[in-house]
């Protein structure tokens, strides 16, 4: 036993079992976050029961089964609900019944004892709704213009068409919306500045007149622009609104949803293998490339990730050259003393300090001071409303820049000091000079383990999200910085990002049953782009390596 612990080979397997525990971990952790997250879009079944109350009435349930707990019957007692004295454990069923319009609530506890015989009707209905949430209940006619169009067997295949036809009249009137009527204010706003930059000026005479003149004639062109674009969104608005289903709760209620508040409908219970996994499919779809609505509860997240991605790809461009430059300058060129020591040891404790403290620097330092000057000297028209005095997207990218500035620093000093002495020498000896050694040989060689920062940062930069809550980052972003309008990028504009937006959604959200699969959802959207940035840059990590390996050679 002493010879084989002194052979080495038990701390071997207790490194191979150590990393095993922690793949086992990871893999576990994801697969959980999977399943409770993207299980949500799969079409449960529908289920139809009734349930009995406290005071003795039976009471019509349609709904989707979301879980069921074990617990003591204790906990239930204290809860105010009776249960018998006897009774130790008492299951329960949480079912989604939607219609919250008209219920209030659209999550209800039932106990087990409490519900009848669970059917699944296959004319039961889940309509997902613009507003409201879910609404759950049976088609019974489909109105177009104040007639009956459809009913009975005609009744499903003409609703889908329905829909359709309504999410393309959706589209194009969000279309007219945000491109159209948001370029149209968007050169109003233009004009407006232009009108206040003449009165800061104190332009006078001949030239004001002029000025003032064709600012009217374009004002009134993008009138007459703004009254043409009205009057095709209401023509749009009028159409959408001429369908309407005729639908019918579990309870006999009789209930009226204009179409053009359906996102989609369908039949769960009568669903084929094929058709529910192409429903899942593109539900996922929906959810990544669609836009939040319910107070982030319902919709898509494609603004967040749009935001992260966009900050981390300038907080890249940011940060890199910075880090090389300095990491260069310490490694090659600073004099070797006490003070490059202590600016190391301050490099490496700036790589500790929290990073909600890098967000208090960037509001005080980036935002109000940097920000506000920029604003006084090239924004006054536009005073007292701040153009980039107020948090922003270039703002949270330059303090994620400064947090992650520590590690391409310190990752690209440990690769120039990985250069063999020999090649610097070698290069000298051939007659190069000290810069054409430094940026034609060291540099291109310590490549692979400035990308190694460079990954680092980016993994780190991803997942943050304090510092973010104060330079830049919101709830809901009316629009995504980058757009047709020139500049095209708007670094001064709000973004939204996937940590925030996990955040938001897991704490302040208004129906929290609701909200528990999107956070899983996010999360593991934002751990699979943290893998994808991460998978692209060490892709070119060791394309490189292969590279100067196979010139070395």
């Amino acid at each position: 036993m002493r010879q084989w612990f002194k052979s080495g080979d038990p701390w071997i397997w207790l490194i191979g079992g150590g990393l095993a525990i922690s793949l086992i971990m990871v893999i576990g952790l994801l697969t959980l976050i999977a399943v409770r997250g993207f299980g949500h879009f799969w079409p449960s079944p529908i289920v139809s029961t009734t349930a009995t109350t406290a005071a003795g009435e039976t009471r019509q349930v349609l709904g989707v089964m979301v879980r069921s707990e074990t617990l003591p019957a204790q906990r239930v007692r204290e809860a105010g609900q009776d249960i018998p004295a006897d009774q130790e454990l008492v299951t329960r069923h949480l079912i989604k019944v939607g219609n919250r319009d008209l219920n209030g609530r659209d999550f209800v506890w039932y106990l087990d004892s409490a519900l009848g015989e669970l059917n699944y009707p296959e004319g039961a209905l889940r309509i997902e709704r613009r507003e409201w949430g879910n609404f759950y209940g049976f088609g019974r006619a489909l109105e177009r213009g104040g007639q009956v169009a459809a009913r009975g067997e005609n009744l499903w295949p003409q609703l889908q068409e329905a829909i359709a036809r309504a999410n393309e009249l959706h589209q194009r009137i969000e279309t007219l919306e945000r491109v159209e009527i948001g370029g149209i204010n968007s050169k109003l706003e233009a004009l407006r500045l232009e009108r206040r930059s003449l009165e800061l000026r104190d332009v006078s005479g001949q030239a004001l007149t002029a000025a003032q003149a064709d600012l009217r004639a374009r004002q009134a062109e993008l009138d007459r622009r703004y009254e043409d674009i009205q009057a095709e969104r209401r023509a749009l608005m009028e159409e959408s609104e001429r369908d309407v289903l005729i639908a019918e709760t579990a309870a006999g209620r009789e209930v009226r949803i204009a179409l053009n508040n359906i996102v989609r409908a369908s039949r769960n219970n009568a669903m084929g293998l094929f058709d529910r996994i192409g429903f899942y499919g593109h539900s996922i779809g929906e959810f990544l490339s669609g836009y939040p609505r319910e107070a982030n509860t319902e919709g898509g997240i494609f603004p967040a990730i749009f935001g992260t991605v966009t900050m981390v790809l300038i907080m890249s461009v940011l940060v890199t050259p910075f880090g090389v430059l300095a990491a260069i300058y310490l490694r090659e060129y600073a004099r070797q003393g006490v003070i490059l020591k202590l600016i190391r040891v301050s490099v490496y404790n700036l790589a500790g300090v929290p990073s909600i403290v890098f967000g208090v620097f960037g509001l005080g330092f980036f935002v109000y001071l940097l920000g506000g000057t920029i604003d006084d000297l090239f924004y006054p028209e536009r005073l007292p409303a701040p153009t980039f005095g107020t948090p922003g997207l270039f703002w949270a990218s330059l303090t994620l820049a400064l947090l992650t500035l520590p590690v391409v620093i310190v990752s690209t000093e440990e690769g120039l000091a990985r250069i063999p002495r020999t090649i610097r020498e070698g290069s000298l000896a051939l007659g190069a000079t000290k810069w054409e050694t430094l940026w034609k040989v060291v540099v291109p060689l310590s490549a692979p383990a400035m990308m190694t920062g460079l990954i680092l940062a980016v993994a780190r930069a991803a997942g943050e999200v304090a510092p973010l809550m104060l330079v830049g980052v919101v709830k809901l972003a009316p629009s995504l910085p980058i757009d047709g309008e020139f500049p095209y990028v708007h670094l001064e504009r709000k973004i939204m990002h996937l940590g925030f937006h996990i955040y938001d959604v897991g704490f302040q959200s208004p129906n929290v049953e609701a909200a528990r699969p999107l956070v899983y959802a996010t999360a593991l959207t934002l751990v699979m782009l943290i893998l994808i940035l991460n998978l692209s840059a060490i892709a070119i990590r060791n394309r490189l390596r292969e590279k100067y390996r196979a010139e070395s050679d």
